[in-house]
């Protein structure tokens, strides 16, 4: 499969809300750091988002390739996140995905970025949580 391919399975996934399409395209033992969700098992975080999410719309603004200091195949992508949370209320972003690939091209670990100075406000009213990486582990 190629970036491209991967990124383009991987949002149709995520806008349809669709975990098993979302989850074939992560190895085994993959994680998703989020900066709302925290670092979470794959297979954890996308029935968490999903939960929290009445509908999303997802726009494709940029591929990019590269590798990791350790040689480890890397796709980034750049997209506008239209998020719509279970009331209806909007808490769109943009953001960039970072994908590490495993050897067999499936993502083994995924990096979340974006600013969340408008969307934190809105996600914890809505879920009642929150998450402060300062507090991670304690």
């Amino acid at each position: 499969m190629t970036a491209g391919e991967l990124v383009s399975a991987y949002l149709a996934g995520l806008e349809r809300a669709d975990a098993e399409a979302v989850l074939e395209l992560f190895a085994p033992g993959a994680v998703v750091h989020s900066p709302l969700y925290g670092p979470k098992p794959a297979t954890e975080f996308y029935p968490e988002l999903f939960a929290d999410t009445s509908r999303s719309r997802l726009t494709l603004l940029g591929v990019m390739e590269g590798r990791g200091r350790d040689g480890a195949a890397l796709v980034s992508f750049w997209f506008h996140f239209d998020w719509r949370l279970p009331s209806g209320a909007a808490a769109p972003f943009d953001v960039v995905d970072l994908a590490e690939l495993a050897e067999d091209g499936r993502i083994a670990t995924l990096r979340i970025v974006y600013d969340t100075v408008d969307v934190r406000p809105v996600f914890e009213r809505e879920t009642g949580t929150s998450w402060n990486p300062a507090t991670e582990g304690e």
